[in-house]
C-alpha cells in the first residue's frame, strides 16, 4: 500500500478555552482539495486502581458535556507539554481517589479520536494502593467505588461503562496479564 501524505497548504489555529482549533487547507492524495479541521486537545492518562483485595476503585462523576453521570476510571489532562504521564497519572490517582500505588504498570497509550482531536491518552494500573487525602478540583463533583472485576465486568456488558480510556485501560489490562 502506498502511503501518500496530505499536503497542508495553509493552517489556522485558534484557541477556545482548554482546547485549540486547527482548519486545514490541504491537497489530498489524489489531488482534490479539501478543508479538514481538528481539535488540538492536551494529552491524558489514565489508570486502573487495583485494590489489595483485587477490586478497581471506579468514580462516577459528572460530565456536563453529556449533562449525566459516568462511571470512569481516575483520568487526567498532562497540562504542560514534557510532564512525564507516570508522574500525572501518580498526581492524579492520587487527587481523584486519595490513594497512592506501590507498583505501576505502563499500559501504553491509544488515539481516543484521531479522526477529530490530537488527544492522546497514557494508559497505568496501579498496585499495593494505600489511602492517603483526596484533594479534588472545584469543577470536579465525582463519588469513588470499589467495585470486583466481575461487577465492573457486569456494567460494561451492560453498557453502563462508557469511559473511552477506562475501556482502554481494562482491555490493555486483561490482555497483557492474561
Amino acid at each position: 500500500m502506498n502511503k501518500l501524505t496530505w499536503k497542508i497548504t495553509s493552517s489556522n489555529k485558534n484557541k477556545v478555552d482548554r482546547f485549540g482549533i486547527t482548519i486545514d487547507q490541504v491537497i489530498l492524495p489524489n489531488g482534490d482539495e479539501k478543508t479538514f479541521s481538528y481539535l488540538d486537545f492536551a494529552k491524558g492518562v489514565c489508570i486502573l486502581p487495583i485494590t489489595k483485595e483485587h477490586e478497581v476503585v471506579c468514580l462516577q462523576q459528572y460530565r456536563h458535556a453529556i449533562n449525566s453521570w459516568q462511571w470512569e476510571l481516575p483520568a487526567g489532562m498532562i497540562d504542560q507539554v514534557g510532564n512525564d504521564p507516570l508522574e500525572v497519572a501518580k498526581r492524579e490517582l492520587e487527587e481523584e481517589t486519595g490513594y497512592v500505588a506501590e507498583h505501576w504498570l505502563e499500559l501504553g497509550s491509544f488515539y481516543p479520536s484521531p479522526g477529530s482531536t490530537t488527544e492522546e491518552i497514557f494508559l497505568f494500573a496501579a498496585a499495593g494502593l494505600t489511602s492517603t487525602q483526596q484533594t479534588l478540583e472545584n469543577s470536579e463533583t465525582l463519588e469513588l467505588h470499589t467495585l470486583t472485576m466481575e461487577e465492573l465486568k457486569d456494567l460494561i456488558i451492560k453498557g453502563d461503562f462508557k469511559h473511552g480510556a477506562g475501556l482502554a485501560a481494562i482491555l490493555r489490562y486483561k490482555f497483557m496479564t492474561d
